[in-house]
């Protein structure tokens, strides 16, 4: 691969690359890059957003360089302040060692486990001691850590900070120095950290990191980033049939930005099938490209064919799911539909169930409900269908 092949796959999706000019100097040396990416494991599993990093390390190691997969058991304890409107509660060791437990296996469904070094920041954190911190804590000043725009809105709006959220991005910083890091990548809302890691290998004499920052992936709501605690994320141990649904939930438009970050699919490819949508193709038709191709990744073959067959039976041929819910409801003068769905879990309220009705989204056995006031009356026996994966079979006594 040459150069110019080099830096457009490392480009490929990229948000920004501090500085470019260096990465090319590195890359033309010839010799085998340390690439790092760290990950806190504050929660036991991983989604689909925290692949759009890795899928780059898979990258750089396709290419040859070494990939550092630094697992922050020491900084996790800590908390990353980046982004958060108010300190978090730090987690406990024993937290932070079972949400590790699961990490490792689940990367190296995408990276080489051949040719992926694991680390663990506690390594060399744990024998920095006091009098270490409090030089490390020397390096940086107050002023540039107000100038991170998270600790910025904070002080100025009143908000507490407290001391050893500043020292986050400053061991994070560290990491590179232990590990003599050539490239670090990260999200966009990390690249103050990042930086803070240049700073600290200049300060020690060491040639800087370049900076890579990768978008922050948005999640089924093709709004806000993908999260657990928003709900709107697809895990990458989620069953097969699971995640296959998820991924033809997502929009049209969503669709092509999953295709850059998350496919392994060349871009010439990519762009081979907008045009074929263009042309006139259906959409869905190219969706179910890319969740077979995901769910491949995180299960195998067999399975995607048959989460694809599954939802082909059960949303295009109105197939029920062999197993359901059973919700029995009493209402001896029956209960009004909008009240049955939330009673049955389907919705979190009647205003959203009615709302669900008129954007012609529940089924009752099979067939479209346009009728709001609709009561089931008692004796009634019926499955009822919210959107495309919730479903409960009702019985009114």
């Amino acid at each position: 691969m040459s150069i110019e092949e080099a830096l457009a796959s490392i480009q490929r999706g990229a948000d920004e690359i501090l500085v470019e000019g260096e990465l090319r100097k590195k890359l033309e040396r010839g010799k085998p890059l340390r690439i790092k990416a760290g990950f806190d494991p504050t929660a036991p599993d991983l989604h689909l957003g925290h692949t759009v990093l890795i899928n780059k390390l898979r990258q750089f190691q396709q290419m040859g360089h070494e990939i550092l997969f630094l697992i922050g058991d020491f900084t996790g304890m800590i908390g990353d302040p980046t982004g958060k409107s108010q300190t978090r509660p730090p987690l406990t060791p024993d937290e932070v060692r079972e949400n590790a437990k699961s990490y490792t296996d689940q990367v190296f469904k995408i990276l080489d486990p051949d040719k992926t070094e694991v680390v663990f920041n506690s390594t060399w954190m744990n024998d920095i001691g006091s009098a270490g911190m409090i030089q490390l804590a020397a390096k940086h000043t107050v002023a540039r850590m107000l100038e991170r725009d998270d600790f910025s809105k904070r002080y100025k709006g009143g908000q507490p900070i407290a001391i050893h959220e500043f020292l986050y991005p400053l061991i994070q910083g560290w990491d590179s120095v232990a590990l003599k890091s050539d490239v670090e990548l990260g999200g966009t809302d990390q690249k103050f950290n990042l930086l803070v890691g240049r700073q600290l290998q200049e300060q020690e004499g060491m040639e800087p990191q370049v900076v890579l920052t990768m978008p922050i992936l948005e999640g089924l709501d093709g709004v806000q980033k993908m999260s657990k605690s928003l709900g709107n994320y697809i895990g990458i141990t989620d069953p097969p049939e699971d995640m296959f649904g998820k991924l033809m939930s997502i929009s049209d438009e969503l669709m092509w930005r999953y295709f850059e970050l998350l496919s392994f699919r060349p871009m010439a490819e990519i762009e081979a099938l907008r045009a074929r949508v263009a042309k006139g193709d259906n959409p869905r038709d190219i969706k179910f490209e890319l969740g077979v191709e995901l769910v491949t990744r995180f299960h195998d073959d067999a399975s995607a064919m048959a989460a694809r067959q599954a939802f082909i039976d059960r949303f295009q041929k109105g197939a029920m799911p062999d197993e359901m819910p059973e919700v029995e409801l009493q209402a001896a003068d029956g209960i009004p539909i909008a009240n049955a769905l939330k009673d049955a879990g389907l919705v979190s309220s009647t205003s959203e169930a009615i709302r669900m009705i008129k954007q012609n989204a529940v089924r009752l056995d099979g067939e479209r409900l346009e009728d709001r006031g609709l009561v089931l009356a008692r004796g009634v026996e019926v499955v009822c269908q919210v959107g495309k994966r919730k479903f409960a079979r009702i019985r009114v006594t």
